[in-house]
């Protein structure tokens, strides 16, 4: 059997800083990774270019049922902590907009490797390909039941995340050995995520992208709502005012509420200045069709379905008048769009929901309730807004365990 001071399940970004901050400290660390390689969820992120943290951090950006753990945890941890963080292990940042913080390659791939080669000089061993398929506590050590083997460790980490992109080893894995060692779990819905609707009109509209303004209607009463790109799909919509909304959406639709939304197409217009525009367009002595008429400012794909939501009698640009165009207009900025789905785990980038952190220490990331054992990063029941807050989380949250879980180990 192998025995190690602190064993960590999970290389993901969690799991790697907490490697490191242990071992810099002195402790014998042994990270286990069911995946051939760590980091995978981090080379995928932000098109690949790692959307690593937010310099404006606020708890008002994260999501939890238990909002005071949230404000506990990031109370001294703001952006410039995870930056000296990384400037530590030799990865330099850049800002973009909306605050959103990129290592300076704009690669993940130089956040793993940077990752995995200081862990590895701090002494920390790694091993891949390594799935935990039990956890039992004996004593005052846990013994882990793996595909190398049984281990053991007087000190336990759990950050194996979320079943968010099981293609990349997402699981909930983390979920059920908290459960069997007494922790209650929130319940847990897909987030970022794309949203399907069954109406068919969506699909002759796929690939058109345009900048607009959604919102959301739950059970016909407004719920909230979000500017940013609107891609129409297939399968319904996505964009990032879509994933921004999603979180929202997924809980509503988990508690069968019927979710709609209300898409502006032309949201820097107001419904007057739009107005205007149009009026002004009009030639009386123009035969100029329709839908071709309408080109000059608006997709073609979304005119047919514009034109039928208004139901505009005109069919020539001679014939228009007020009152067909505020027909148009109002079609143009509340188009309706049922949904009834979400892309699921599969598609979301974060998971809601979690390990109920009323059950842990938010200054250390300690179970309340089993003692040597932690939690840090998408495993807990916090998620974060689009723009780096959850990988702000996730690293916050591996440095208090890493720092707390090396403290606990007696010395070598």
């Amino acid at each position: 059997m192998k025995n190690k001071e602190l064993i960590i399940i999970g290389g993901g970004a969690a799991g790697l800083v907490a490697a490191i901050i242990a071992e810099r400290a002195g402790r014998q660390v042994l990270l286990l990774e069911q995946n051939s390689k760590i980091g995978k969820k981090i080379l995928v992120s932000g098109n690949g270019k790692c959307n690593i943290t937010n310099r404006y951090i606020s708890e008002n950006c994260f999501h939890s049922s238990n909002p005071d753990f949230i404000k506990e945890a990031l109370s001294g941890y703001d952006f410039a902590v995870v930056k000296d963080f990384f400037t530590s292990i030799g990865l330099e940042l850049i800002e973009g907009k909306e605050g959103k913080v990129f290592p300076l390659s704009l690669q993940a791939a130089s956040v793993v490797e940077l990752l995995e080669y200081e862990a590895k000089r701090a002494g920390v061993e790694i091993e891949c390909d390594c799935k935990v398929t039990r956890i039992t506590n004996e004593g005052t050590d846990f013994i882990l039941e793996t595909s190398l083997g049984e281990k053991c460790a007087q000190t336990l980490l759990i950050t194996s995340g979320s079943p968010a992109a099981p293609q990349l080893g997402g699981n909930d894995s983390g979920y059920l050995f908290a459960t069997t060692m007494g922790h209650a779990l929130v319940p847990r819905h897909p987030s970022l995520v794309q949203l399907c609707s069954e109406e068919t009109w969506v699909k002759t509209c796929a690939g058109v992208k345009v900048a607009g303004r959604a919102r959301l209607y739950a059970n016909g009463e407004y719920i909230a709502e979000k500017e940013g790109d609107l891609l129409f799909t297939n399968y319904g919509i996505s964009g990032l005012a879509i994933l921004d909304l999603s979180r929202e959406v997924s809980t509503r639709l988990a508690a069968f509420d019927y979710c709609e939304l209300s898409l502006d197409i032309m949201p820097t217009y107001s419904k007057e200045k739009l107005t205007n525009l149009l009026m002004s367009r009009i030639q009386k002595m123009s035969q100029k069709p329709i839908e071709l008429w309408l080109q000059g400012v608006i997709n073609k794909k979304l005119i047919k379905i514009i034109l039928e939501r208004s139901k505009c009698r005109s069919r020539r640009e001679s014939d228009l008048n007020r009152k067909e165009i505020n027909k148009l207009v109002h079609s143009i900025k509340n188009l309706k769009l049922s949904i009834n789905d979400t892309k699921g785990f599969k598609g979301a980038e974060v998971v809601t929901g979690g390990i109920d952190t009323t059950e842990v220490n938010p200054k250390t990331m300690e179970s309340e309730l089993v003692p040597n054992l932690y939690f840090a990063g998408e495993i807990l029941d916090v998620d974060g807004d689009r723009g780096g807050f959850n990988f702000h989380f996730a690293w916050v949250s591996g440095i208090r365990a890493g720092k707390a879980a090396a403290l606990l180990c007696p010395p070598v």
